[in-house]
């Protein structure tokens, strides 16, 4: 069964033996995400902080599992727990072809209006937002799903932006110019002059955290698309103090806009790409006008980060198992030949693999120029190219591709410049090339490239997996850890 809030979420992953409550008094000021990181690394349970000033934290509750880093992702859509990729991958997709609207319901069938709070009741720091990485610039709403809506149309943008904490009424969240949110602001509201309302909503239901990350197209409506990966539609309930609707089923929901022509400081924070990004910047001003929440509300986070290298977290977990699909289908639409379009492993937001039947040098050149200048595909600066059988979440078969068929002379493609969308963030870039600090546009050509690794009639695979099968039965009767060996199933004809 689908997921239809936080705290069925996670008492499903309870009832898996998933979930650790940690009752002790734990602080906000790095301790709780100090647990969580080593939970992210050890590949342990997700740590549910009861008892943080009083109130709840949960740590990275979408992180997967190493080996399949979409399993946790697929349990809070009620998938089954043994899908492999790609059978995860066109579930997903098949739900995501069956969109539902949403449905409104009253204040009273709402639990995020448990509690409601407006005007000199408004208080951020009555929450433990947690202070994630020691040298950020302050504590952090970073895992939440932000509701704007379009000055010149029906349209509500559903989006994923963090928020630094500032005092008890404003906080600064981050808009990178060439986003759908931050364009809606930048480029509509601010041009007039005119306040953007907004709704943070925080703890979420899966479907409506997961569809929040995914590179829905400009104009389409998010809540149609959560409700079809829920497979029923989504509820959503009026704000208190502006026309927009949240999820009902939120923890907590902040209510406010964003000033036009206000700014706050912004970071340092420690970003995706695992290193504290800097320098602190200027970003726009969330001024609340009211908070509504459960009672005993539990707040996500995520620290973001650990999900490099040979660890995930919730952000890398749902690139794999939430965008992965997204992206899929956005280029099976297209009309582009696309079996899978998968992130690399543990590399959130920066390296893609695409596996295609297609090895024509035009073809590809042209499906890089429609990833490199979509939106959606702003923060990735690196695309592989690999041919259909090779399974782009498995990195051994990638390296592969790219030992065997990518001529560095003739299939390295640099394909950044000036005028190329591109997001500030990129650690090799020098606060110079970053650019324009108000509105974070780099103006310095990017790094952005392809490799294309496919085969060219070059070579064929010789696999044999009844061979690779029975090397595999060997293996572990001599005592490896199966964990460790690559899956074969002999059943599928192929791993």
């Amino acid at each position: 069964m689908t997921a239809g809030s936080l705290r069925q979420y996670l008492q499903t992953l309870e009832t898996r033996k998933d979930l650790h409550r940690i009752s002790e008094p734990v602080s906000w000021n790095l301790e709780a995400s100090a647990v969580t990181m080593l939970a992210n690394t050890e590949d342990s349970r997700i740590p549910l902080f009861e008892d943080v000033d009083g109130a709840r934290l949960v740590g990275d509750p979408y992180r997967g599992s190493q080996r399949r880093p979409w399993d946790r992702i697929a349990l809070g859509l009620g998938l089954p727990s043994d899908l492999s990729y790609e059978e995860y991958y066109e579930m997903v997709i098949e739900r995501l072809n069956d969109p539902k609207p949403p449905t409104t319901v009253g204040t009273e069938d709402a639990p995020c209006k448990d509690v409601v709070e407006t005007g000199d009741d408004v208080d951020l720091l009555d929450f433990p937002w947690p202070y994630i990485h020691a040298g950020d610039g302050g504590r952090y709403s970073n895992l939440h799903t932000l509701i704007a809506p379009d000055l010149d149309s029906e349209w509500v943008d559903w989006s994923y932006h963090r928020s630094m904490i500032h005092d008890g009424e404003t906080a600064s969240v981050l808009l990178l110019a060439g986003e759908q949110t931050p364009n809606l602001y930048y480029y509509k509201y601010e041009q007039h002059d005119e306040p953007m309302p907004v709704a943070i909503a925080i703890g979420v239901e899966p479907a409506v955290q997961y569809t929040s990350v995914m590179w829905i197209p400009t104009g389409r409506n998010e809540a149609e698309f959560a409700g079809g990966l829920k497979g029923e539609p989504i509820e959503l309930v009026e704000c208190e103090t502006n026309d927009l609707r949240v999820p009902a089923t939120a923890e907590l929901v902040i209510e406010g806009e964003i000033v036009p022509n206000e700014r706050r400081d912004e970071g340092p924070f420690g970003d995706y790409f695992g290193y504290v990004h800097g320098p602190r910047r200027s970003m726009p001003l969330l001024r609340v006008t009211g908070i509504t929440h459960q009672q005993d509300p539990i707040i996500p986070f995520c620290v973001e980060g650990t999900g490099v290298g040979y660890t995930e977290n919730t952000t890398s977990s749902m690139e794999v198992g939430c965008v992965g699909p997204d992206a899929t289908l956005g280029l099976r639409t297209a009309g582009f030949d696309v079996e899978c379009c998968a992130p690399w492993k543990s590399t959130p937001r920066t390296v893609y693999t695409i596996a295609t039947p297609s090895n024509d040098d035009g073809y590809l050149h042209e499906l890089a120029n429609f990833i490199f200048t979509t939106w959606g595909m702003l923060h990735v600066d690196f695309f592989i190219f690999v041919d259909a059988d090779v399974d782009p979440l498995d990195q051994r078969q990638v390296l592969e591709a790219l030992a065997l068929h990518a001529d560095p002379d003739e299939d390295f493609h640099q394909f950044g410049v000036e005028t190329m969308p591109k997001v500030p963030l990129n650690i090799y870039q020098t606060p110079t090339e970053k650019g324009d600090v108000q509105t974070g546009t780099s103006k310095a050509k990017t790094a952005k490239a392809y490799i294309d690794a496919t085969s060219d009639g070059d070579g064929t695979r010789d696999d044999d997996v009844e061979i690779e099968y029975r090397a595999q039965e060997i293996l572990e009767s001599a005592g490896v850890d199966p964990e460790k060996l690559p899956f074969v199933d002999p059943g599928e004809g192929g791993r």
